[in-house]
């Protein structure tokens, strides 16, 4: 997980600090697939993913349906988003988390 940058607001002389939201990247079950092929992606575009924990987001996505397979910051969640999208994985929209 990353850490999330924070919003400073100024409202009547008080400094309020805020979290930007955290977005969730979802990974949905298909049938063009293979196991190994989400696995291989997962590693390859999701910092920090290794073997075990990519095999068993990919378990998850194919017993329940999804899984969440990173949170974080907007811009970062955009381009993971974008990657795995690419790659040819079945995904969800963009939720803020």
């Amino acid at each position: 997980m990353s850490l999330t940058p924070t919003v400073v607001k100024e409202k009547a002389g008080q400094t309020i600090k805020q979290q930007y939201p955290n977005y969730k990247i979802i990974v949905l079950n298909d049938d063009h697939n293979t196991f190994p092929y989400v696995i291989e992606c997962l590693l390859k575009y999701i910092p920090g993913m290794n073997g075990d924990r990519a095999r068993e987001l990919t378990d998850q996505i194919h017993v329940e349906g999804q899984a969440i397979v990173w949170v974080g910051p907007q811009e970062q969640a955009e381009l993971y988003h974008q990657q795995l999208s690419r790659a040819g994985l079945t995904m969800a929209p963009l939720e803020k988390a």
